[in-house]
């Protein structure tokens, strides 16, 4: 898929918001993407993650035994990336703060992980997915999302393949426009 037809994918289902969001990062912007709402459609989620797992590089989707996505917004991918992978798909939760596999999930020592988010913006929620499947015993081989916010610049630590790259301004709490701060702001994330 191209840049443009993941965009068409978004604005067909409403994901692609205006306004003024606090961002899980912290960080404000004048536009969200909500990837729920992009995922809600089986045939869209299909369609989308598997173009994405054609991004991975053969080398690494082939050594792969397991998918791990954290919760929330990377469930529904994560799982769709499994289906695309012919995989297993697993989630992390943080109940306490600290992403941890529950519900019976586990990883076997060594087990070659894909790390699937929705979207990465600063990627911090992606740092603390990948050290949460280590301590599981696994090792990330990769990540993938759907959405790169960060401008190329969210280092992982592991290689990284987006499906799109959006360069939407986002700005630190002390940094927010005239503009934007007029607007009454909205947190849509699933972060507190």
């Amino acid at each position: 898929m191209t840049q443009d037809e993941v965009l068409d994918e978004f604005r067909a289902s409403g994901a692609l918001l205006e306004g003024h969001f606090k961002l899980s990062s912290g960080r404000h912007s004048g536009h969200y993407l909500q990837c729920a709402r992009v995922l809600m459609n089986p045939a869209r989620a299909a369609r989308l993650a598997e173009a994405l797992a054609q991004k991975i590089p053969p080398a690494i989707r082939d050594s792969l035994d397991a998918v791990v996505s954290p919760a929330m917004g990377g469930i529904i991918i994560g799982q769709e990336m499994g289906r695309a992978l012919g995989l297993d798909a697993m989630f992390l939760e943080r109940p306490d703060g600290t992403f941890h596999l529950r519900r019976g999930f586990a990883l076997e020592p060594g087990a070659r992980v894909l790390m699937v988010e929705d979207v990465v913006t600063t990627g911090l929620s992606s740092r603390e997915a990948i050290d949460a499947v280590g301590r599981e015993g696994g090792v990330v081989l990769a990540e993938v999302s759907l959405v790169d916010r960060s401008n190329g610049t969210a280092d992982l630590g592991v290689p990284f393949f987006p499906l799109i790259d959006i360069d939407f301004p986002t700005y630190a709490e002390d940094e927010v426009p005239a503009a934007l701060a007029a607007i009454p702001v909205t947190k849509p994330g699933s972060r507190k």
